[in-house]
């Protein structure tokens, strides 16, 4: 008997509060994925070229484990006092006729740990075809279709997630159970009710709206100009800006639905009441809506900006050359370049590539006056006439440092052009070029500098005027890191090798040929010949590590993003979902004084729909339309000068992923409606009053 009402009130509370249950499956898939990470074949394959990053990521997951389970706490705590709550009456009728208080919490313990199981049954398989999908996903954005995937089951991921889980659940039933077992019976049976609260003037309603919109656009300009990301301090300044903008806007979002009650039709069914309900929820949990529009922005952006990042993430962009070499033992530059194909032919594997060409750079070796080997005046005054902005500023500033630039040979750059479908360079005896790596300047001021250039102005390069022509080159010299120049001057071959006086250092660049690809995909054939290139005492870089950078940071943001968003997204959710029928229990004999006044089941359903689609919608509303905002500054603080460019592109990709969010959104708000007009249903039936 006892089991039986266990099991049909498990049962029961799963079916009355589907959005709690579905939670805590969410929670549990949430869990599995951030922990089950260090086991997926993309983060292992990873390991061989970013062990290092990959490594400091993988330190970072117990603390997101940790912070996760200190959200998911309160999340659980309170969507079980809205539960508990919600049988309040329940309960003292068990207890008036003479079930024990031990006997009660027991039940309550029991009926918790169903609930748990069949989550976590239903949950844990969900976790790992998500966590397996979202790998095949990420290896195909990524280009790693051609590593063969293996399915990974992480055990320890599973304890990890059964204990975590398992823990946060018994201490929030812990604590609300011994709070309801208790309670007096009287206090059980009686109904809860809405404290009244104070009531300020409009005028002040008004001013916090105006007051929280001034510093939300005050945060969005500080974060999206870069002041946010100067300073510790500046960040935190923006961040409370946001926070305490958005607690006032809330606060005085009152004054508009008192503007509407006002302006509303008497006609329409209900229209006062139902007004008046959102008035009165908005004034009692103004704060509660604007933290969970605080963490549905953070969801948003964590969404948008990962996905953007990850969608936009082009592998194969600037990729010209597969691998370069270097000997450090060769005494002349000049045998390099023979050294290295001795070295091929004897291991046979001169067939492999298709191209192998110097790439030569130097030093100005005709002087010893450093700081004034080279000058550019005309360059610097030009800079200075034009209208005064951050990009002309920084670029005074790094350009007064380019007193000593790096040598470029004009041959071997065209040949890198030209392998990457661009045209040859075209100079003059006395004319150069400027190469800026493009992780040291942005779009806008490669333009600017690039409006300067036309006017082909005249420098000095140890002493001898030279004139600056065409615009500013930037493609890479080698395959990797190796070389990153600020700033340098591509030079005719003859003049290259009389200011670098013969020495200089030469980079030999290769391009795989058709045999090595083999039919293959380019990431097997890296791997392959890596294995034979490891046998030899080449020195050398390959795509491959480059691609493992950008790798590992599509990775992290496809995973962490995702995580930090399902998090966010189920917590505010939640809140808001569970503080709304909280709020509508309470004020259950309204409604039930409507019915006695002849008001039809249908008719209290769209009032109510109503009252959700205020009270859900604001928060999403506002948080959607900040995360555009949000986004934006995410990427003017992360993405690095290469991927600046690129945007436009990405904000439109995170629009289209804020989109989606907003439909999943959508779809909550349809579930708490089902939730509140099966609780309306309850109250069409007379009901005794003890």
């Amino acid at each position: 008997m006892f089991s039986n009402l266990i099991l049909r009130n498990s049962r029961r509370s799963r079916k009355e509060n589907g959005l709690f249950f579905s939670s805590l499956v969410i929670s549990i898939v949430a869990f599995y994925m951030i922990l089950s990470i260090s086991t997926q074949d993309v983060m292992l394959f990873l390991q061989k070229m970013e062990s290092g990053a990959v490594d400091k990521l993988l330190l970072l997951i117990p603390a997101f484990y940790g912070m996760t389970l200190g959200i998911l706490f309160f999340l659980i705590y309170f969507a079980c006092k809205y539960q508990f709550e919600r049988r309040r009456h329940e309960f003292g009728v068990y207890l008036m006729l003479g079930m024990r208080r031990s006997k009660l919490f027991g039940m309550l313990l029991a009926e918790d740990f169903l609930t748990s199981i069949l989550a976590m049954l239903i949950g844990l398989p969900v976790a790992v075809v998500l966590s397996e999908i979202v790998s095949l996903v990420t290896a195909k954005l990524v280009g790693m279709g051609i590593i063969g995937h293996q399915f990974s089951l992480s055990w320890s991921a599973i304890e990890w997630t059964l204990a975590g889980f398992l823990a946060i659940k018994l201490t929030a039933l812990l604590i609300l159970s011994g709070r309801i077992s208790r309670q007096e019976i009287g206090t059980l049976l009686s109904q809860p009710t809405n404290r009244p609260k104070k009531q300020m003037p409009s005028v002040i309603y008004g001013l916090a709206a105006i007051c929280g919109s001034v510093m939300l656009a005050v945060a969005y300009y500080m974060a999206i100009q870069g002041i946010a990301w100067t300073k510790v301090s500046m960040m935190g300044l923006t961040l409370l800006l946001g926070i305490v903008g958005t607690m006032l806007l809330f606060y005085g979002m009152r004054a508009l639905i008192a503007l509407i009650v006002k302006k509303g039709k008497g006609n329409k069914q209900l229209h006062v009441f139902t007004f008046r309900q959102i008035q009165e929820n908005v004034i009692h949990q103004s704060n509660s809506m604007a933290i969970s529009s605080l963490l549905i922005l953070a969801a948003l952006c964590c969404f948008g900006a990962g996905v953007g990042i990850a969608g936009t993430n082009n592998l194969s962009s600037g990729h010209v050359i597969d691998y370069t070499f270097e000997d450090h033992t060769a005494e002349d530059s000049s045998q390099v370049l023979p050294n290295i194909k001795a070295v091929l032919k004897e291991n046979s594997l001169e067939n492999q590539f298709s191209e192998l060409f110097e790439m030569r750079v130097g030093r100005i070796r005709t002087t010893e006056d450093y700081d004034n080997a080279y000058s550019m005046d005309a360059v610097m005054d030009s800079l200075r006439s034009l209208p005064q902005s951050e990009d002309r500023d920084v670029l005074l500033n790094n350009l007064g440092y380019a007193t000593y630039p790096y040598l470029i040979c004009l041959s071997d750059y065209n040949r890198l052009l030209e392998l990457s479908g661009n045209p040859a360079l075209q100079l003059g005896e006395k004319e150069a070029t400027v190469y800026i790596d493009t992780e040291f300047t942005t779009a806008s001021r490669t333009a600017m500098l690039n409006q300067v250039l036309a006017g082909q102005p005249k420098v000095e390069l140890d002493g001898s005027p030279i004139h600056l022509t065409g615009e500013v080159q930037s493609v890479n010299l080698v395959t990797d890191r190796s070389i990153t120049l600020s700033f340098a001057l591509i030079l005719p071959d003859e003049a290259f090798l009389y200011y670098s006086q013969g020495m200089y250092d030469t980079y030999v660049n290769a391009v795989l040929s058709e045999q090595a690809l083999n039919g293959n995909s380019l990431m097997t054939a890296y791997l392959d010949l890596n294995e034979k290139l490891d046998e030899t005492d080449i020195e050398y870089e390959s795509y491959l590590q480059n691609m493992g950078r950008q790798l590992f940071y599509t990775i992290a943001s496809s995973y962490i993003t995702l995580y930090l968003a399902i998090v966010f997204l189920v917590v505010a959710n939640t809140i808001v979902g569970v503080q709304f029928l909280m709020s509508q229990q309470k004020t259950g004999r309204r409604y039930q004084t409507l019915i006695r006044l002849g008001a039809t089941y249908e008719t209290l359903c769209q009032s109510a729909g109503k009252q959700i689609t205020w009270f859900m919608g604001l928060p999403v509303l506002v948080a959607a339309v900040s995360s555009l905002f949000g986004v934006r500054a995410l990427f003017t603080g992360i993405l690095s000068s290469r991927t600046r460019g690129t945007v436009a592109e990405m904000m439109f990709v995170s629009a289209a992923m804020i989109l989606l969010l907003c439909v999943i959104e959508y779809i909550y708000m349809r579930v708490v409606k089902h939730s509140s007009d099966r609780y309306l249903l309850t109250l069409m039936q007379p009901q005794r009053e003890e």
